[in-house]
């Protein structure tokens, strides 16, 4: 009888320590959660945050209204990264922008394929391609580069392109003036910090006889006036460029086989804007307005990717790099990457 009650008292006194530690964790968890977004907490992010990139704002009128998008953007971003996608965000040196002032400040692609007249002519078309591509494992891509806040995107990627072919074909990787682009490749079509298009890039680098050297003609950041006697120092020349037919990855997976090719691509999402790794996937449409390079393509972990330089710095993305899904069905591709590639001739 005592060891019954005895037992029945053991039992109590262990079904009142459960009803105890239960809400302890269910407190714990909602504790954690809610400590995450504790103005605290955030604010000694966002000081962090400043420091790593070296922010200053004019008065705290400014410092209020960045904070007040930092801390939306890092709402946003712990919500993607909580939902198992192939690619992670992250709070990148975009992250007290709006997405429409990204938008405003970073892209600059002009489609203008309509005006574009050059050498037209198809890729190979080959079936039996290599599984993957790094032309940086073959020395043809030269360091990220940075753009800074000016919308010369098409600069960029055509000079990636140039700069790739002319390692194939004469063993030298040089870099070349994204600078002497922005201030001489200046028309209707193209307009500097402004915008423009990687195939009239093309037609401007064989017109005048080849583009300078980044050393000769370094990049400012911004508009200015051409200068004519450095344009004169011909480091590369081209014959031409060949515009890949659009729509078509199978078409683009050729040109790239062969060579780094420019591409335009949608970049205007907010996914886009604090990408930090994996194989992107996220929301974005087809309106073109970022030119970018695609130096290869592969596969990991059973899904295929492009694999594409921006101009963001080393300090975005995947040091500079972001993989884009490859054969996503869609015939424009992700972002629209196969709508509008090209690449020079050599």
């Amino acid at each position: 009888m005592r060891k019954s009650i005895m037992l029945r008292n053991c039992g109590l006194i262990l079904m009142v320590l459960c009803i105890l530690w239960i809400p302890s964790r269910v407190s714990s968890s909602e504790n954690k959660m809610t400590s995450i977004y504790d103005p605290r907490y955030i604010e000694q992010r966002f000081e962090d945050w400043l420091a790593r990139y070296g922010r200053e704002y004019e008065n705290r009128d400014e410092w209020s209204l960045r904070f007040g998008i930092y801390q939306s953007n890092v709402q946003f971003i712990d919500y993607i990264n909580s939902q198992n996608l192939s690619f992670k965000l992250t709070d990148n040196k975009f992250a007290d922008l709006t997405n429409d002032e990204f938008k405003f400040t970073y892209l600059g692609f002009r489609s203008n394929r309509h005006t574009a007249k050059n050498i037209y002519e198809e890729c190979e078309n080959s079936t039996e391609l290599p599984a993957t591509v790094d032309w940086r494992k073959k020395g043809a891509v030269t360091p990220i580069k940075d753009q800074g806040r000016c919308g010369s995107c098409w600069a960029f990627s055509a000079v990636a392109a140039v700069e790739g072919i002319n390692k194939i074909k004469t063993g030298k990787l040089v870099s070349l003036s994204e600078q002497e682009l922005v201030d001489c490749d200046v028309s209707s079509d193209t307009q500097g910090c402004k915008g423009g298009d990687m195939e009239i890039a093309f037609q401007y680098i064989k017109k005048i006889g080849g583009i300078t050297t980044e050393n000769d003609y370094p990049y400012k950041g911004k508009d200015s006036t051409c200068q004519k006697k450095k344009t004169m120092n011909h480091a590369v020349k081209i014959s031409g460029y060949v515009a890949v037919p659009a729509n078509n990855e199978n078409r683009l997976q050729a040109a790239v086989a062969q060579q780094p090719v420019s591409v335009a691509i949608d970049a205007g999402g907010f996914e886009f804007q604090l990408y930090s790794s994996g194989i992107f996937s996220g929301s974005c449409g087809d309106q073109l307005n970022h030119g970018v390079a695609a130096v290869g393509y592969g596969e990991s972990s059973g899904r295929k990717y492009w694999l594409v330089k921006n101009s963001w710095g080393s300090d975005w993305g995947e040091s500079g790099y972001i993989r884009i899904k490859r054969g996503s069905g869609n015939k424009k591709g992700i972002c629209g990457i196969a709508m509008e590639p090209s690449y020079p001739v050599k």
